[in-house]
């Protein structure tokens, strides 16, 4: 596999297709005879980001970072806790069923179960042709030749139109799930793990595929992932999450040469190289220590710092937000790679005013949290 040429930004770019603010989604967790809420799992919290209209955004973290959450709000399968989703500048944060109906031509998603999100009971025609159906749309030469066309465009016999799923191997059956998305031309994909589920040779397919789909249709991704070398075969930028938040977002080139925040380059060292030449040869391998904190009670300050070779007293004390330190790369980190005044650079940011609701925010969001020992307010003395 070739890696495609990298998309650039320009002075000139386009406004954003998609953009997010602030992007919150609390699950409740009830308990006792009367169903009173006792906590709270943050899944996402607190994620801003934007798409511009023919990029391809991949979205990498470790299983339970929210990845697949936020791909849900921002399709608006999930009624989101806080924060605003605008799509070509209308705010669908909290539209209702009737109103986000139009919306669904424009929005599709592609699920991670390539069977679980196929009902079996029905053939692949009758699933392919269901939006049409469900938007009230005649495709032109009637609904059967376009789910035909579709099948053809994805790879498939259109001969398959009155097979059922279970007929079908996974390849088959992902492809099946993207004629479904492509079918009333949507100009935003959400794509949940789209190639976790197959072989190897069959990734490469449906990358491949996905890669000539946006040529041809000027489909903008969202993709989410956990096999970086996907990300990297497939993406103009990258987001980087931990924990409901995003830590790193820069494009594609910026963050696999020089990756800033500490978790970002834990998960490029875990990349495998596939060259014969360096077997054998030692791997500067960083193997992270202790578990993922729970998203119930995540740690205070920066999220990372249980786990991080560098953390120190600030980052258990104060959430660092997302700067931009290098053209195109934002880092949310006291103390980031490659910069050499890091201390300098926290300081300034941390007393811009402009930060300061998001730290007292922070704070609301977290009331079970224990209060900071004498040790940890000495710093800040």
């Amino acid at each position: 596999m070739t890696i495609p040429a990298q998309a650039t930004s320009s002075p000139e770019a386009p406004e954003a297709l998609l953009r997010v603010e602030g992007l919150t989604k609390h699950f409740p967790i009830k308990k006792g005879l009367l169903q009173r809420q006792v906590g709270a799992v943050k899944a996402v919290d607190g994620i801003s980001f934007d798409v511009r209209p023919g990029e391809t955004l991949g979205v990498v973290g470790e299983s339970g970072c929210g990845k697949s959450t936020m791909g849900r709000l921002i399709t608006r399968l999930l009624e989101p806790t806080g924060g605003k989703v605008e799509f070509q500048g209308t705010d669908i944060s909290h539209l209702g069923v009737a109103k986000m109906r139009p919306l669904r031509r424009d929005i599709q998603m592609i699920f991670q179960d390539p069977y679980g999100s196929l009902n079996p009971r029905h053939t692949v025609g009758s699933i392919v042709s269901a939006p049409f159906v469900l938007q009230g749309v005649q495709p032109e030469g009637g609904v059967k030749k376009e789910v035909q066309r579709l099948l053809g465009l994805v790879g498939l016999n259109p001969e398959h139109y009155n097979r059922y799923p279970h007929e079908f191997s996974g390849g088959q059956r992902q492809r099946i799930g993207i004629a479904r998305a492509l079918a009333l031309k949507p100009k935003l994909v959400v794509a949940d793990e789209p190639v976790s589920a197959l072989d190897v040779s069959i990734q490469a397919q449906v990358v491949n595929l996905l890669d000539d789909l946006q040529e041809e249709l000027g489909l903008t991704y969202v993709i989410i992932a956990h096999d970086l070398s996907v990300i990297r075969h497939v993406s103009d930028r990258i987001a980087v999450m931990y924990l409901g938040k995003i830590v790193e977002l820069a494009d594609r080139k910026s963050l696999y040469e020089s990756p800033m925040h500490p978790y970002t380059k834990a998960l490029m060292s875990a990349v495998p190289i596939p060259d014969p030449r360096r077997r054998g040869a030692k791997t500067d391998r960083i193997l992270l220590k202790g578990d993922v904190p729970s998203p119930i009670k995540p740690p205070a300050g920066c999220r990372f710092h249980t786990r991080c070779w560098k953390a120190t007293e600030i980052c258990k004390t104060q959430e660092p937000p997302l700067l931009e330190l290098r053209p195109g790369q934002q880092v949310a980190c006291h103390h980031p790679e490659g910069v050499a005044a890091a201390p300098e650079v926290i300081e300034v940011t941390v007393a811009k005013p402009a930060e300061e609701p998001a730290a007292e925010s922070a704070a609301e969001s977290a009331p079970e949290a224990e209060a900071p020992s004498k040790d940890d307010e000495a710093p800040e003395k």
